[in-house]
């Protein structure tokens, strides 16, 4: 197959590299880029935790190419707020005990960030359904699902102060 041109917008970031054709999205993210917030778990799609965003959807890093993301703007979890702050949701994820070990955590984060942007004020049966392609051995979702509630309900008063984009 050989190598290939690719060139990505990561996080806001343009990248240009020549790749192997075979290297997925997960290991252009964590060895190309050092972003290495984007986990690998089952490296099957199964598990969830290699989530990102593909120019805004979720998309599993770890079963696409780097070379099917070229021309695509990929948000990882280091993405999510600038660097040194908490977005909304990773607050809500610790003030409701929403992670343990964390492993999890990055494609959690990513996953919920579609929901609450697609679906403002999800029911808790829509944020389990979401999250149905995310697997946590840690947590029993409890904690996760209550905070995915408190950050719609956060970002919903943010959205309704007058001034808030």
């Amino acid at each position: 197959m050989g190598k290939q041109a690719t060139r990505v917008i990561v996080n806001g970031k343009s990248y240009a590299r020549v790749v192997d054709a075979r290297l997925t999205l997960a290991d252009f993210l964590r060895h190309e880029l050092n972003l290495t917030g984007t986990h690998l778990g089952c490296e099957h799609g199964v598990c969830g935790a290699c989530t990102v965003l593909v120019d805004g959807r979720t998309a599993r890093s770890c079963l696409m190419f780097a070379v099917q993301a070229n021309g695509c703007k990929v948000t990882t979890v280091e993405g999510l707020a600038p660097e040194g702050e908490l977005s909304v949701l990773q607050q809500a994820f610790i003030d409701n005990h929403g992670l343990q070990c964390g492993f999890c955590t990055p494609g959690m984060l990513m996953t919920l960030t579609e929901l609450l942007r697609d679906t403002p004020a999800p029911s808790e049966q829509e944020v389990r359904e979401a999250l149905t392609g995310n697997l946590c051995r840690c947590t029993g979702y409890a904690g996760i699902v209550a905070a995915a509630l408190d950050a719609a309900q956060r970002l919903r008063g943010a959205a309704a102060k007058p001034g808030a984009p």
